[in-house]
Order: structure tokens, then sequence, then C-alpha cells
């Protein structure tokens, strides 16, 4: 059969990658053979425009023990004798179709990657971006993207502990969906995603395979797209009950001698699951479609090797290993085929019974050509930067209207309402849970805990993707700081639209490198992570939106920070007080710009030295049983971040500081490198030493107590009717 046109759309393959396909391989490929090239060289596959910037990365770390890109997911060493693996993904181009599917069967991917490595998933986490929430689609994707997440992560009984949503019209359409996992594992149990050895048995482990998600990774997930219903068959359908089966399966399996190695089968099925596989053991595969179980009939090997039906997992056996692995299976009442052997030809040869369907090399297979384009920062882009902020007139309303409207505002307000649908306790690790910085899981057996968020803001990378890369990392960390864990590792999710644009393409590229700065600049490698392009609708890109998550490992469980104020009397003490060069500069891209004027501009940008002190001082203080409580400041500024500490701890607060220049710059500025902190009055000169041995500026601000926020003079809000505010359904 002659490769068509439109079989080339579909598999988002274009003709020039088509001639370098014959050339390379020396001859037209047939139907098969071009499916599974153009699902592997995808871009969501193939990472085509973004491999060559992410090995800008730092790798470095003696705690390392899988890095990006060699396995399923990362995994450091906490001590002990365990390691911890994680990784964090998008299902965002399903989730516009299909909200529920796309976001349930998100998790259930992600889950796959982690116990995939012999890991028991602990937690899940996400980063969920939608655009303005009273406009009835976007309304429609966000119930329906939490409602999925929700559904299945309930019923596979891994508590969802953390997270953030954002909202902004760059997102309407084209909602952003990133799921993170967290699993626990003996570090010397740790699986590879490989065939092993020549010889070794390819089995293929739970559901039937069905038509749903072919093309998944190639027509949906790497390119633009408008018409959503002719999509909606390339959006897999999940099933969580068989994929808590499924886990518990694969990791009794995974502990057994002969288990050679674990593969899910996520993006491009069994085409991709196979080949890389094979492509990290330097073998090939051998695969006969006809010993898939299906659930549909008259289904072509095409359809066999490009279906993406979830729930199933590539498990490599030894031969003498066989039998026992698969009364492992039979035990759990799950399929479990032999499909074919790895091979020492380094190919992938798929058959049909006696029936020779296709054969490519694996190094054609899992080596698509890499385009580092010229990226061009566009002139909108700068002209926003120079915006002359000094200029813009102060709100009509007082300081306290100001900050009751920014509490309700969608992207401050409490998210409540969506983690409440969430289990977040279930298996009965979380201390810390939704609502708070980060969350805190103890590690069973251990006086050790972990630390764990999500974190991003797409405005500030919209101005300046470098800075934004880097304040993405450093507010990630500085979440894990604020609980008085050392953030150890990353994982990203790197939103972006079309990246053959040349201003897609220059955000794309600032990014990562921002990213990397601040990274090495914490000492916390990104080990692991997703890279999701072609986010637009109509011609129209989102955001730039990296998606950080971060690891922080705790030496003491019960000594954490909490956001909250709790007892009347303490000292309220800024971390990074003093930190603002220009303190009209503070409104760049903050949340108060957006709500009041309508507007994201200005030049954020961030000190990655000066933010590294304030974190290593906020952790000393904690280990030293200094603070009693400790919060981020961030969106919406100091205001927000001291009213929000009010709320959690159902207490007032007077700051007597004077502010100085503009109050809203003042007020809800959002300048990095700030923790809101309490100490007792007489610890407060401690703190104080250790802040100034620590480089870290610190002042005395104010007094934990009554029933009201008073700022500076200019503020005087209740309690109550701050909570009120902040707890306004969007």
């Amino acid at each position: 059969m002659a490769v068509t046109k439109e079989m080339m759309e579909a598999l988002a393959l274009s003709e020039a990658e088509y001639e370098a396909i014959v050339e390379r391989l020396g001859r037209e490929p047939n139907e098969l053979e071009v499916g599974l090239l153009g699902s592997l060289w995808s871009e969501h596959c193939g990472y085509k425009h973004s491999k060559p910037l992410l090995r800008m990365f730092t790798t470095e770390s003696p705690r390392l023990l899988a890095a990006l890109g060699a396995e399923n997911a990362g995994a450091v060493d906490i001590g002990g004798g365990l390691a911890i693996v994680m990784k964090i993904e998008s299902h965002n181009h399903p989730s516009a179709i299909e909200p529920y599917e796309g976001a349930a069967t998100g998790v259930g991917g992600i889950v796959r990657d982690i116990f995939a490595m012999g890991a028991r998933p602990i937690a899940l986490l996400n980063s969920l971006r939608f655009g303005p929430p009273e406009e009835g689609r976007n309304r429609y994707l966000l119930e329906g993207v939490v409602a999925g997440i929700a559904g299945y992560g309930n019923c596979i009984g891994i508590p969802n502990v953390g997270g953030e949503i954002g909202f902004s019209p760059s997102y309407s359409d084209n909602p952003l969906v990133n799921a993170m996992c967290v699993g626990i594992v003996p570090k010397d149990r740790l699986v590879n995603a490989t065939v092993g050895a020549p010889g070794n048995l390819l089995v293929l482990v739970g559901a039937e395979t069905g038509r749903d998600g072919i093309h998944g990774a190639s027509g949906l997930a790497s390119r633009a797209f408008e018409d959503r219903q002719d999509l909606r068959p390339a959006v897999q359908v999940g099933n969580p009950f068989l994929e808590k089966v499924l886990m518990e399966a694969c990791i009794e399996a995974a502990r057994m001698d002969g288990v050679a190695g674990v593969q899910d089968l996520g993006a491009a099925g069994l085409s991709s699951a196979s080949a890389e596989a094979a492509d990290r053991a330097g073998l090939g595969a051998a695969i006969d479609v006809s010993k898939a179980p299906r659930r549909e009939t008259a289904m072509t090997p095409y359809e066999v090797m490009l279906s993406e039906s979830q729930e199933r997992m590539l498990v490599v056996v030894e031969q003498d290993a066989a039998d026992r692995v698969a009364r492992v299976f039979k035990k759990w009442r799950l399929n479990s085929t032999v499909i074919g052997h790895a091979t020492d030809d380094g190919m992938i040869t798929v058959s049909e019974g006696k029936d020779a369907r296709g054969a490519l090399p694996v190094s054609l297979l899992t080596d698509p050509p890499q385009y580092r384009p010229q990226g061009v920062e566009p002139e909108r882009q700068r002209e926003l930067r120079a915006y002359g902020l000094d200029a813009l007139p102060l709100p009509s309303e007082p300081p306290s209207e100001v900050l009751l409207k920014l509490l309700a505002s969608p992207n401050v307000a409490s998210k409540e309402w969506v983690y409440r649908q969430y289990d977040h306790h279930v298996m009965t690790n979380t201390v810390a849970g939704p609502g708070t910085d980060a969350a805190v899981l103890r590690i069973k057996g251990t006086r050790k805990g972990i630390a764990l968020t999500t974190d991003g803001n797409g405005r500030y990378c919209s101005l300046d993707p470098y800075q934004g890369g880097m304040i993405a990392v450093a507010e990630s960390c500085r979440n894990i700081s604020t609980v008085g864990a050392e953030p150890i590792a990353l994982t990203d999710c790197l939103n972006f639209g079309n990246p053959e644009k040349p201003d897609v393409y220059f955000q794309l590229e600032e990014c990562v490198k921002g990213m990397a700065a601040a990274s090495a600049a914490f000492g916390a490698p990104i080990i692991s992570g997703n890279v999701s392009l072609y986010n637009e609708t109509r011609g129209q890109g989102i955001y730039p939106t990296p998606i950080i998550g971060a690891l922080g490992l705790l030496d003491d469980v019960t000594a954490h920070a909490a956001m909250a104020f709790r007892h009347e009397g303490d000292a309220v003490v800024l971390l990074g007080a003093g930190n603002v060069a220009s303190p009209t500069a503070s409104l760049s891209g903050s949340e108060y710009l957006q709500v009041f004027h309508d507007l994201v501009a200005g030049q954020p940008g961030i000190d990655l030295e000066l933010e590294a002190a304030v974190q290593k001082c906020c952790r000393s203080a904690v280990r030293e049983g200094l603070l009693k409580s400790a919060h981020d400041c961030s969106d919406g500024g100091l205001a927000v971040a001291i009213a929000e500490s009010c709320i959690a701890g159902g207490v007032g607060v007077t700051i007597d500081s004077a502010l100085s220049g503009r109050w809203d710059a003042a007020l809800f500025g959002e300048s990095q490198s700030r923790i809101v902190a309490t100490v007792s009055q007489s610890q407060l000169p401690d703190l104080l030493r250790l802040c100034g041995d620590l480089g870290c500026p610190a002042s005395a601000v104010g007094t934990v107590g009554g029933d009201s926020i008073r700022v500076g003079g200019v503020l005087d809000v209740s309690v109550a009717d701050a909570a009120a505010a902040w707890r306004t359904r969007p």
C-alpha cells in the first residue's frame, strides 16, 4: 500500500522527514512501518524540538539513581536503602477534547511510569490551567478534569496530596493538565525499562487491546488542532480498577528474580514500548501481533501496534522464569501473553502469525531528526517589559477592598472545593496535605519525611522566559523550604505553543536556560519530565508555562513548619526583607496588575544567590525549632501571604512597618525571595542572629493577635471577611 499524504498528516510526519526515512532505510516503508516511524518520530515521543535543549539540565547529584530520559521516571536515593521515584507528565490535548477521560488517563499513565520502576506509588499531585471559569466551555473543562482526576485517583487508592490551579484567557479551550506521581522502592530493587538479553520473552500484561488512542501521540499530542470531534477516537478510555490490580501484580512481579525489565505502554503503545526497551539494551525485538489479546475484531497489525489502550504493561521475562511470573499475573486475574522475544539483530520485526508485516532498525525508530531553529524574541514582549508601571494610577478602591478582591480572584482563592474531591489521606502517610505550601508525607519505618509541590507562573514567562524559568524553579523549591525540607530533585513539564514559530521557540529555549541555571543554583537536578508542545487554539498559543514538581527531604518528619499563624504575641518576620530595588517593578506580571489593570507587563526578576540564602535560612530555622510558621510570599504579594496565614490560623495580625513608595506595590507586589514567618518573642533575637549569619535579610514587621489584618496603617480587614472572600468559589 502506497503511503499517502493523508497518512503522513495523521502521523504529523513532514515530507522532508518522510524523504529522510526513505534515504536512511534504503527503501519505501510500508503502511505499518510508516505508522511506527511516524509515532516514534512524533514530537510527543521523539522530542524533536526539545531534546537539544534538555541537555542543558544538570544531572549531577550524589543521590541520583535514574536520570532524565534514562528510564520511565527519575529516581533519587533518600538514605536507609530507599529511593524515591518521581515524574510529571501532561495530558493537555486529550483533556481539551474529553476532559474526564483525558485527565483520568493522564493519572493512569503517570502512575504506570512509577510502578514500572518497581516502586509503589504513594502520592499524586497535579498542576492545572484553564481559561476564565465564568465562561461556559472553560467551566465544563474545569469540572470534567477535576472529576477525572478524582475518579481515577480515588479508585486506585493513591492519595492526591497537592497541586495548583491557575486561570487566564491564554488557556481558553486549551487547558493544561499536568499529573505528577511519586513512588518509593528499596533502591536495590529498581527495575529498568529494557529487554535485557536476547531470548528474553516479551509479555503483554493487562487490558485487551482496542482501537482507542490510535494516533494519540502523533495526530493529537504533536500538532495544534481545531476540530475536536474528529479527534475523539484518539482519546483513551481508562479503567482505574484494572489499573489497581495491574499495579499490585507488577510490583509483586518486579521483586522476583527473572524479571529483566518493565515498560509502560503509553504514547504510541506497543510501538514505543518495544522500540525504547530494545534501544536501552542495544538489541532488537520480534513481535507477533496475532498473540495480542484484543477486545475488538478484525484489528490490523497497524492498529495493534499503535493502539494506546490503557492499563497495559510490557514485562520482559527470562525464559526459565516465565511460568513463575505467569502465575503471579494469573493470581491477580490478569491477561498475560507472550507476544515476542528479544533479538540480537537490532530490528523491530512485526509478524502476524507466520506472515511478516514489517521490519525496521531500532536505531532508525529511536533516532528522529532534531531541530534547533533560531528563536526570535517578539517585539511585543520587549514592549511589555518596558511598560511604564510608575505611570499606572492607583485603584479607586482602598487597600482593604483591593485585598478582598484579590483574595476572591480565581488564581488566589481557596481551591478546597477541588481538593476535597480527592482522597488525600489514604495509605496514612499524609502529614500535611492540599492547601499548604508543600505536602508532607512520612516514610514509614523511619523518622524521615518528604515534601512535595508543583509550581509555575506563565505570566512571568510570557514577559521574560529566562527569568520566568528561574522563578518557576525557585518558587517550587521555596515551597519545599518553607516546611523545612531540603529540595533534592525536580521534575518538569514544559507546556508551550507551536515550536516551529520563532517566538515560541525563543520562549522554550530561554525558559529551559533559566530553569537549568536555577536547578544548578539550588543543587536540585531535574531528573524526569515531559514536554508538551503545540498547545494553541485558533493559532493563538498559551502562555509559556513550565511546571516544576519538587521533592524535598526531611530528616525528622515531626519537625516541619506550617503556614498558619497560631499563637497570639508571636513576632512576624519577613525573610528576604528589603530586597526590592524598585518597588513599582515588583508589580511586574502580578495578580494585582492583571485583576485591577487588565495588564500583564513589566520586568520580572530574581536574584538566585539571595533566593538560595533565604531558603537555606528558613530550612535552618525550622530544623532548629525557631519558626512557629512559614509561608511563601508569591501570588498577590505580601498582603495576600499574610492574609492566607491569618485565615489558616483563625487569628489576626498587626503589621507595624511603614510602607515605602506606592501602597499597591508595597502590599501586592510580587518580589521574589520572600517568606513570611512567625517566631516567639523570646526567640526573635536568635532568629535574627541566624539570618545574619546566613546572609539572609530579615526584619521583624509585626505581631500576631486580634481578629483583624492590619497593615501599615492603611489596611484593616477582619479575618472573617478575608476568609469569606478567599473561600469564594470561581
